[in-house]
């Protein structure tokens, strides 16, 4: 036992000695190269361990025959461990630089190209991260074009939009100077009309506005969705009259919803003026609300005809509206509300869409046989208990 305790004590030393020799040059080479210090960390462990070795080897007082063959086994391992160490430090840092080369490509057109060589499961890790990180870039770019086009199509549209009631204000405003005008009440009626349209149009805009900074204050209370939809009916009612529409609430459930009531009240008017501008003369616009899981879904169906495949992902967008004539449709007499929620400048649906999911809900439309149906998915006030 004693034997044995001197020779670990002797092994220790010399393992010790080539230990606190190497540490400095670990700690120097600590931001070089990661194969220079696999190799200078193989390099230490191979000292220490030749160290404890001899120092063991001489205390023993071996012969020069086995001494020689101790330090010969010594030196084979000691040159096999430093070769395979090089080899390995080598291959991790042909991963490293294959995937350095690899996350120039994060972001760009192509998208991430992962290498083609086998990599360690960290560096394999790593390489699925940026591969997930350049989907989302890319994701992340194509929304800010989408978002780039429609800022520009809306300012494009509302400027043309804007310039021809203007345009029209100015030649009655003229004419009515200049005592022209044969008949100046329809003229100041229709004065009335443009200023309405035109201060509809700002209210959207700064309705919009607000939603897409975040800004818009929502004060919810506990209310009926039935009551909502009556509302909004009862306010759509002449708007449908005139154009010959029939508006149907018969399935409608008495689910609570805890929302800002003005503000629903807005969406469901503005789905219901679209669905009735839409709508051709004689057909039916139906409301319907249920409750599924924890959503209270509210649907607007209307006789449109339906919309192309390739546009029901752009209803939603700022400044769409279904058709490539940009110029506002004349006012509805006796129509809901001081523009009828609708100013012509395709913004009553992007509208309808912040609301709604500033109300943790979401809005949707697919074709219907006939038309097409708007839903809005609201939390229910029961689920939330």
């Amino acid at each position: 036992m004693k034997d044995l305790l001197l020779i670990a004590m002797f092994a220790a030393l010399g393992a010790c000695s080539a230990g606190l020799l190497g540490w400095p040059v670990v700690r120097l080479l600590r931001r070089r190269s990661v194969a220079l210090s696999l190799f200078i960390v193989a390099l230490v462990t191979v000292l220490a361990m030749t160290a404890g070795t001899l120092a063991v080897a001489r205390a023993m007082f071996l012969s020069h025959h086995d001494l020689g063959v101790v330090i010969t086994v010594t030196s084979m391992a000691a040159v096999v461990s430093l070769v395979t160490a090089a080899l390995l430090g080598r291959q991790v840092v042909a991963g490293s630089r294959a995937l350095t080369a690899a996350a120039r490509t994060v972001g760009s057109d192509a998208g991430f190209t992962a290498p083609g060589r086998p990599l360690g499961s960290e560096l394999a890790e790593l390489s699925a991260e940026l591969s997930a990180t350049s989907a989302r870039l890319a994701e992340s770019r194509r929304r800010e074009q989408a978002l780039e086009h429609s800022r520009r199509e809306l300012i494009a549209w509302i400027s043309h939009d804007l310039r021809t009631p203007l345009a029209g204000l100015r030649a009655m405003a003229e004419a009515l100077e200049d005592g022209v005008a044969e008949d100046p009440g329809r003229y100041l009626t229709r004065i009335g009309t443009e200023v309405d349209r035109l201060t509809g149009m700002v209210d959207d805009l700064f309705e919009l506005s607000r939603i897409q900074a975040g800004a818009l204050t929502l004060s919810p209370a506990r209310v009926s969705v039935y009551d909502l939809v009556g509302d909004a009916i009862a306010g759509a009612d002449p708007l449908a009259r005139e154009r010959g529409v029939r508006l149907e609430g018969a399935e409608v459930a008495a689910e609570p919803i805890e929302v800002d009531g003005r503000e629903i009240t807005r969406v469901l008017a503005n789905l219901l003026v679209n669905a009735i501008r839409c709508t051709p003369a004689d057909g039916v616009v139906a409301v319907a609300a249920r409750r599924e899981a924890d959503e209270v879904l509210v649907s607007v169906t209307d006789g449109c005809g339906g919309i192309p495949e390739p546009d029901l992902s752009r209803v939603f967008e700022t400044g769409w509206r279904g058709g490539s004539a940009r110029t506002p449709r004349p006012a509805e007499a006796g129509a809901p509300g001081p523009h009828h929620g609708d100013t012509g400048a395709g913004l009553g649906l992007a509208i309808v869409r912040g609301i709604v999911e500033a109300h943790a809900g979401r809005a949707s439309v697919r074709n219907v046989t006939g038309g097409c149906c708007f839903e809005i998915a609201l939390p229910s006030a029961a689920a939330l208990g």
